[in-house]
């Protein structure tokens, strides 16, 4: 299959989706999710996988049973790949257009504790910061949503780098509004280009951070 752009129906049709998030309107537009959403994105993870590896792309349903937001149906198409060394390159669509998105995703104790060994490491943290400054040049932004809302344990909230030393989430992303070249051809370079910055961030962490420890593996 050759990707040709997403379908200009598709965010109209998760824009509709958040009005009716019912199963009666997810089976009367099943079809139309097939052939908006799931075709296009079918022939962009063939043709992403020769260069990125083995790509994804989740189940458009929700997993309710510990939540409290009963809707049975995701608000979003999400695609990702996760090589062994354990980063992530992601990408979502929805209403409000495309974002790329990687890096570590809810990290484990001990390499946020690395994390933030560097952050608070003057000698270390320059290069920390000249990787954000490299790939804020194209666009993209350091996470920060899941953030601490205060200092973590064994800093202040003071302390020079308190914005870094809050991540939670050791990830970047890029957020494009909807515009037409999503809809052509020119998105396929578009993702390219964008996951190959993710590329020097998730370098960053695997040099600098690395894999978690597991207990075993400590002794």
């Amino acid at each position: 299959m050759t990707f040709t752009g997403f379908d200009p129906d598709a965010p109209a049709l998760y824009a509709e989706l958040e009005q009716h998030n019912t199963k009666e309107w997810w089976l009367a537009n099943k079809r139309r999710y097939d052939e908006a959403v799931r075709a296009p994105a079918d022939a962009l993870i063939e043709q992403l996988g020769a260069e990125f590896g083995p790509v994804k792309i989740f189940r458009p349903y929700r997993d309710v049973r510990f939540s409290a937001d009963k809707r049975p149906y995701k608000d979003h198409l999400g695609l990702v790949t996760t090589p062994a060394d354990g980063t992530a390159l992601y990408l979502q669509l929805s209403q409000t257009g495309l974002m790329l998105a990687g890096g570590y995703y809810r990290p484990a104790t001990d390499q946020l504790k690395r994390f933030r060994a560097i952050v608070d490491d003057n000698r270390l943290v320059g290069d920390l910061e000249a990787t954000i400054e490299e790939v804020g040049e194209s666009g993209f932004e350091v996470f920060d949503e899941d953030a601490l809302t205060t200092a973590p344990r064994g800093f202040t909230v003071d302390h020079p780098k308190i914005d870094l030393l809050r991540l939670r989430n050791l990830a970047i992303r890029r957020v494009h509004p909807v515009e037409p070249w999503m809809f052509g051809p020119e998105s396929l370079d578009r993702v390219r280009e964008g996951w190959r910055t993710i590329g020097i961030w998730n370098d960053w962490l695997v040099e600098n951070v690395g894999p978690t420890v597991l207990p075993a593996q400590r002794r």
